[in-house]
């Protein structure tokens, strides 16, 4: 049961991928590797679904003992008051408050709960998704998830799973986008070269950020196009514009560039205030 939602906790599992035809963004995890290795963590495939909490955390207590682990942003985390270990299996009995304190780096924690979460699922996935609205709502106080039936048991004890560290400037890699030849070399150069902060008026949609702005040598808007997940936009104002998880399928000012998948989890666990800065890649470094 869900004692305290905190900010914003929603059920996340890895989305809807291959809809975006449909007018459908993938949605899922803004931190897939984070939602794996709980899953993993706790014997649960790792398609499994859980949930992801922003900033605050929440409070929740099951109504059957289970195996959880919490991973993703570091922050304190307590059974019954006592402080647990994050990034390791954590046996729940029922009943026991399990507190997801706030991250205090970071934004994104995952929990995961052997058997996982089964809510319905819609379109193939029990995502939720902020934008489209399809999925189930974020968590409220006193609602009661239901738990799948457990699939296997936590692996071998870990003491504690690594994790990439989340300090200092968060450095991202940039491949060329479908209209980088709108920007002329003082805009890519600017880009590369700049200190963007992350602002506040970011979510689960896209990341803001503030900064040089970059201006493009042809008129910003165009018709609606496709858009992917790190897609790199630059509204009329040149202040850029990160699409995460939940991002729509098309929009209207150009892509300069797109964030390599590797560096997007730090995308989703960038909170605001943090400093942002990118280097270009060649698009032979794309992904393979």
């Amino acid at each position: 049961m869900v004692h305290r939602p905190g900010l914003l906790s929603t059920v996340q599992d890895l989305g809807r991928p291959g809809l975006a035809h449909l007018a459908v963004p993938r949605s899922g995890a803004a931190d897939p590797d984070s939602l794996r290795l709980a899953n993993r963590l706790v014997g649960n495939p790792e398609t499994a679904a859980g949930v992801e909490t922003t900033l605050l955390g929440a409070e929740l207590r099951l109504t059957a003992d289970r195996w959880i682990a919490v991973t993703g942003a570091p922050g304190p985390l307590s059974v019954q008051g006592r402080a647990v270990d994050p990034d390791r299996a954590i046996h729940l009995p029922a009943g026991r408050l399990l507190r997801i304190g706030p991250a205090e780096r970071g934004v994104r924690r995952y929990l995961a709960v052997a058997g996982g979460v089964a809510v319905p699922p819609v379109l193939g996935s029990r995502a939720s998704d902020l934008l489209s609205g399809i999925g189930p709502p974020p968590l409220r106080a006193g609602q009661t998830l239901p738990l799948g039936e457990e699939t296997g048991r936590p692996p071998a004890a870990v003491d504690v799973a690594p994790r990439p560290g989340l300090d200092g400037e968060i450095w991202l890699r940039l491949l060329p986008g479908p209209r980088h030849d709108r920007f002329g070399a003082a805009a890519t150069a600017a880009l590369a070269g700049g200190t963007y902060r992350v602002s506040t008026e970011s979510n689960r949609i896209g990341v803001r950020l503030a900064g040089p702005a970059v201006v493009a040598t042809e008129d910003a808007e165009l018709l609606s196009e496709g858009m992917v997940l790190g897609s790199v936009q630059i509204p009329a104002g040149g202040q850029p514009l990160i699409f995460l998880v939940d991002h729509p399928t098309t929009g209207g000012y150009p892509v300069i560039g797109v964030v390599h998948p590797d560096d997007m989890w730090r995308v989703a666990q960038a909170r605001p205030g943090d400093t942002v800065r990118f280097r270009w890649q060649p698009a032979r470094a794309a992904i393979s």
